[in-house]
């Protein structure tokens, strides 16, 4: 989709530079292309001196008034004149990490005199400058007497010259690009960034621009614009196209089609790993509904050479855009291939006409205050009672003022003495504020129903949802009423006029701008900002920084709405429920006219139209309310491009055609969690469908070890799913980073729902992948900070945020959720409480108050392959246990020290049917071993797993290529050494530790080899 176009007008010549007449393409397209999480401030320097990144880091003008010069190629732009002793300074946290750096700008310089245009450090014997010197442009780093330096030469005066200039940890260079071409390298000797700029306390940066760390006076005018700092390293052709794109027209932003850089090649018929060893492979037949497109099994039988310990295959089917094939009944014939081997199995495909099936909703869960979190069976602290604590304890130390900041910003009502607002994602002018209010919602709510063990907790959350509740009530009831007795006021949400003075709808929330006349905003609407974006979002704005975009307006609304259920069904505070439904009743009128064609433009939009759950959202308040239209306004959610494939509904999901791959990722897993909420509601089979046959694709074709299910280098955006199913090494690996933590968050709820309808064993195996390898391993060692991307190239490091709750990301939020729910799907009941799923290996405590039975999992794991549940309390019902699909090397179970007879496979549940008695034992034992999980499309790179449990190469430095490992191809861990119960160990001098207990730079896929 093309960004909004504010400045643009059509460039007829490329000469620009010696022609002033023209005005360059100017648009508000946050990235070129480039993932745009990479980015960590930009600059425009039209206006103002904002920070229209995501991140709010506005500079502020040091001296004398700023000036904002016209300018033929760039409109307006921010002038420096020598007379003048101003200069620009910026936030010290713009760098934050040891990780790679990248500066971009334009400037334009009418002397050769000495000229600083930026300066960045702790001080003048340790920072990183650009600087004009006698016509040259000059970047240098200078760390404790070491120095580097490139430098391009012979500027021409008074013209606008592009400079990138890249500080490339990994590869050890310095980069200087001037006008889209490299110009000079120099290689990284001796200096780390960590010298130059203080990483633990970013208040000790110093970060100018028009001036130097020395302080010396400009001796020349410059004019500015467009300054960026991304946290990576651009490749030269993400340069090239920053150049090009402002001189040529608009960019697309999100939807470059192009690699951005390259990962190391491998020859496609080169067997790699067991692929050497493969003999045959089975060709199978499948059968499949008229309409709907085959499930095809991922891996099939398979045999190796003898003494290969292996009899599966990973398979790469075709995967249609449509479902031409499946019109009619016949058989067709597909072929898939295997990653470095000539085999070619075939899938004989039946297309009948057959009964539709629609799963009954069986399970149920526990509340959160039934299941209690442990200490191990040694009074060990757990790695979820840690990460649980760091959450719940930081939660009752916030300020519920600064989570409400906003919202009463948005209504014009003083603030309590003492209150702040939040910052990152939730300041004055971001577009999506009060999305970390609705996560806090549900966050205080999650850690009240947690905290049983600790009744003063319990007091300090029950505090908090109330005053939270109390408040927003308030506010939601001054919409759409008079301000004054007899005053005039609209109480129609489809009437919502023009703000006061204003000639049009926008997006504005600066303190100059906001309006805040909310008797005009219709009856029963809440949200921190006014109805606005909700209405431009109709007329169809795009996503962006500047007044006529917008950030997802029902993205934020799904949060706050989610938040006030949750504190509803967890506390009972009717007046939640009250407030969800004014705004129910308010969305309701605003959409419940719109036709279907504004619907599918809204709903696919990029960013602007992610809607979060608000399918789920009105469905359960549809269920809680018992008010018919709230269910009726769910169904004009659905995303009818992806669920559907068109208005007809010709395809879709719905006929199992993948039709998310290349989209935004957390976009529309919401969706899918919401379309499952509606098939609960509806018993309309399609939603199934849609839920199921996404989880299935996605966590065959898009998954990565960890359990993230995104990250791509094509299309250019970590948040994104691959351009194509199964291809993750051709088209992802972001250098962005990837596995959007949120993202894996919603994986995670749309598995467990699932399960409730078909308890089958592979959705808790991923659902313990994800929870261990990925939610686990997001939070920061000391603190409740956690990652938004989770990087997974070679050398990577996490990167932690918002260690103190005052500044959320979209990941953040989910942080405090996931957190304070850690329990929440060790156990479920069948609806008749007549049986008992074991999913997940937790010390824990559950209460089955339903049948009077406590039920105590003592156990170490994954520090230990074993589990025992002790039961008190009496009674028939069948347990049923997890047996994962890595528990090859057996699965045995005792009651009360006697082994019995179970028939157990892995990648199942077996059962125990019988009449408990009160202190029974049943003792669990699933040994573990070294297993890899290869990449789908390139066998070689392979994750290394223990049992559940990820390991990870703990490195000391950024890597360039894939760590190469050789392993026994009979005995994977014949070279590994270490201890179990500590779960680190070593393969020739290479540490490998739980990707969970790993908070330095690590490897998690390496370059496999088998002898």
């Amino acid at each position: 989709m093309k960004l909004a176009n504010l400045f643009t007008l059509i460039i007829w010549s490329l000469c620009w530079l010696h022609t002033f007449g023209l005005k360059a393409q100017e648009g508000d397209q946050i990235l070129d292309g480039i993932g745009e999480t990479a980015l960590t401030a930009r600059y425009v320097f039209d206006e103002n001196l904002r920070d229209w990144s995501r991140n709010n880091l506005h500079a502020e003008l040091q001296g004398s008034e700023v000036v904002f010069a016209d300018d033929a190629v760039f409109g307006k732009v921010l002038s420096l004149q020598s007379a003048d002793k101003n200069f620009i300074k910026l936030p010290g946290a713009l760098i934050g990490a040891e990780e790679s750096l990248t500066i971009s700008g334009w400037f334009l310089s009418d002397s050769e005199q000495t000229l600083s245009l930026l300066d960045f450090g702790v001080n003048t014997k340790n920072h990183f400058s650009i600087g004009l010197s006698k016509g040259n442009l000059i970047a240098e780093v200078i760390a404790d007497g070491n120095q580097i330096q490139t430098k391009k030469q012979g500027l021409k005066l008074n013209n606008w010259h592009h400079f990138v200039v890249i500080f490339n940890i990994v590869k050890s260079d310095f980069e200087l690009y001037v006008d889209g071409k490299l110009e000079e390298t120099t290689t990284i000797t001796n200096i780390a960034l960590n010298q130059v700029f203080d990483l633990s306390n970013t208040k000790n940066n110093q970060f100018y621009i028009g001036q130097s760390l020395y302080g010396s006076e400009r001796k020349g005018d410059v004019k500015l614009h467009d300054f960026r700092m991304y946290h990576v390293a651009l490749s030269a052709q993400q340069v090239e196209r920053i150049y090009h794109t402002a001189l040529q027209g608009e960019a697309v932003v999100n939807e470059r089609q192009e690699n951005e850089d390259k990962l190391p090649g491998f020859h496609a018929q080169t067997p790699e790993l067991y692929i050497a060893y493969l003999k045959s492979v089975e060709d199978i037949q499948v059968r499949t509904n008229v309409g709907e497109l085959p499930r095809l099994p991922a891996y099939l039988d398979a045999q190796y050479n003898t003494g290969v310990d292996n009899t599966k295959v990973r398979v790469i089917w075709p995967t249609p855009e449509d479902n031409h094939k499946v019109q009619q009944e016949g058989t067709y014939t597909l072929v898939g291939r295997i990653s470095g081997s000539p085999l070619q199995p075939k899938a004989t495909v039946t297309v009948k006409q057959m009964p539709i099936k629609a799963p009954q909703r069986i399970l149920e869960p526990f509340k959160l205050s039934q299941v209690r979190l442990n200490k191990g069976p040694h009074g060990e602290q757990t790695k979820f009672i840690e990460n649980r604590d760091k959450f719940i304890g930081a939660l009752a130390q916030t300020n519920s003022d600064s989570f409400l900041y906003m919202f009463r910003n948005a209504f014009g009502v003083e603030q309590p003495h003492g209150a702040e607002p939040l910052g990152v994602w939730d300041s004055q002018e971001t577009k999506l504020r009060g999305h970390a209010s609705g996560h806090y919602l549900s966050a205080i709510a999650q850690a009240y129903a947690s905290s049983t063990y600790n009744k003063e907790l319990q007091d300090v959350f029950a505090k908090k949802m109330e005053y939270m509740v109390e408040t927003l009530y308030d506010l939601s009831k001054l919409s759409g009423e008079p301000k004054t007795p007899g005053g005039d006021f609209v109480s129609d949400p489809r009437e919502v006029p023009f703000g006061p003075g204003k000639s049009g709808y926008d997006s504005d929330l600066s303190e100059q701008g906001i309006r805040n006349d909310y008797w005009n905003w219709g009856k029963g609407y809440i949200s921190a900002y006014p109805p606005d974006q909700f209405i431009m979002l109709e007329r169809g704005a795009t996503y962006g920084g500047q007044n006529d975009q917008i950030w997802a307006p029902y993205y934020t609304l799904h949060k706050i709405l989610a938040g006030l259920l949750d504190i509803y069904e967890i506390s009972g505070n009717k007046k939640a429920l009250v407030v969800a439904q004014g705004m129910g009743d308010w969305v309701a009128a605003r959409i419940g006219e719109l036709p279907t064609p504004t619907l599918i433009s809204m709903w696919n939009r990029y960013i602007a139209g992610e809607y979060g759950g608000m399918n789920e959202v009105m469905a359960r308040l549809y269920r809680l309310s018992g008010t018919e239209p709230y269910l009726e306004v769910a169904t004009l959610f659905d995303n009818i491009k992806m669920f559907y494939g068109d208005a007809q509904h010709t395809h879709g999901l719905a006929k199992n055609v993948d039709t998310f791959r290349g989209l935004h990722a957390n976009q529309h897993i919401p969706q899918i969690v919401g379309a499952l909420e509606m098939y609960r509601d509806t018993d309309v089979v399609e939603y199934f469908k849609i839920a199921d046959n996404f989880w299935f694709k996605t966590t065959h074709d898009y998954m990565y070890s960890i359990g993230g299910v995104a990250g791509a280098r094509n299309p250019a955006n970590a948040e994104c799913f691959p351009a194509q199913p199964a291809t993750l090494y051709e088209n992802g690996f972001s250098s962005g980073g990837q596995n959007e933590t949120c993202a894996t968050y919603n994986m995670l709820k749309l598995t467990r729902n699932l399960f409730f309808f078909e308890p089958k064993a592979q959705l808790m195996d991923y659902y313990e992948r994800g929870l261990y390898n990925h939610i686990l391993a997001s939070v920061a060692k000391d603190s409740p900070a956690n990652t938004y991307h989770v990087p997974l190239l070679p050398g990577s490091v996490k990167h932690f945020g918002n260690p103190d709750m005052k500044g959320f990301t979209c990941c953040n939020g989910t942080a405090i959720e996931s957190s304070t729910k850690l329990q929440n799907s060790i156990y479920f009941k069948s609806k008749d409480n007549k049986s008992l799923y074991v999913n997940l290996f937790i010390p824990s405590r559950l209460d089955w108050t339903q049948r009077n039975i406590q039920i105590d999992q003592i156990t170490s794991f994954p520090n230990e392959d074993h589990t025992t549940l002790k039961i008190k309390g009496k009674g028939s019902f069948e347990l049923k246990i997890r047996v994962p699909s890595w528990a090859t090397n057996g699965f045995y179970v005792k009651i009360n020290g006697k082994e019995i007879d179970l028939e157990s496979s892995p990648g199942s549940y077996v059962s125990i049917n019988r009449k408990w008695r009160n202190g029974d034992t049943i003792e669990i034992r699933m040994p573990f071993e070294f297993r890899l999980e290869p990449v789908m499309d390139q066998q070689n790179i392979a994750s290394l797993f223990y049992g559940p449990v990820l390991l990870a190469a703990q490195e000391d430095a950024p890597r360039t290529e894939w760590r190469k490992v050789t392993f026994d191809a009979q005995h994977l861990g014949k070279s590994i050494q270490g201890d179990p119960s500590t779960l680190e160990f070593n393969y020739k001098g290479i540490v490998f530790k739980p990707f969970y207990e790993t908070y330095g730079r690590h490897s998690v896929y390496l370059d496999v080899s088998l002898d």
